[in-house]
């Protein structure tokens, strides 16, 4: 099991991270930033805007946060405009360290049912496992991200965890 240590070092990796590309994103056009480039999401906006809604979807299950429109093929236009998609990841990264410096390890111990509407099924699982799963899911797509926008020219920060302190 993850424990509230783990939990708080992995949303102030999530903000460092989010930082970091969105600075990079930023030097690009709006164009390019919306450029289909093979991923999963279509371009770095797209894949963004999914991640945003990732961690709404998942804190709205955690902490019952307002759940995010549409669904998941729906949320790589979640957020059409960048200025606002950038002002909302600042807030939500925020809002993910003060949810992290209250995680108990009793709370993390628990179990957490929902319905899945991408598997049509209910799921029930340890909120560990879960937690785990929402920063594995920001990591894994923000190196899609890190990827597309080293190709187009511009470079986001280092990824390694072990690089950076990151203070309490």
């Amino acid at each position: 099991m993850i424990s509230p240590d783990h939990v708080r070092l992995m949303a102030r990796y999530n903000q460092w991270q989010n930082t970091s590309i969105y600075t990079a994103a930023d030097s690009l056009s709006d164009e390019a930033r919306r450029m289909p480039r093979g991923s999963f999401f279509g371009s770095i906006h797209g894949t963004l805007s999914h991640l945003m809604w990732g961690d709404k979807m998942w804190m709205h299950r955690f902490e019952g946060w307002l759940k995010p429109e549409g669904g998941i093929a729906d949320s790589a236009s979640l957020f059409s405009d960048w200025a606002e998609l950038k002002a909302e990841r600042a807030r939500v990264d925020a809002a993910l360290l003060t949810w992290a410096q209250n995680v108990s390890e009793s709370w993390l111990g628990g179990k957490l049912t929902w319905i899945s509407s991408a598997a049509k099924r209910e799921f029930t699982r340890d909120r560990w496992h879960l937690v785990a799963h929402m920063f594995n899911h920001q990591t894994h797509h923000r190196g899609q991200v890190h990827a597309m926008l080293t190709a187009a020219g511009t470079k986001p920060e280092d990824t390694d965890l072990m690089i950076v302190e990151l203070a309490d």
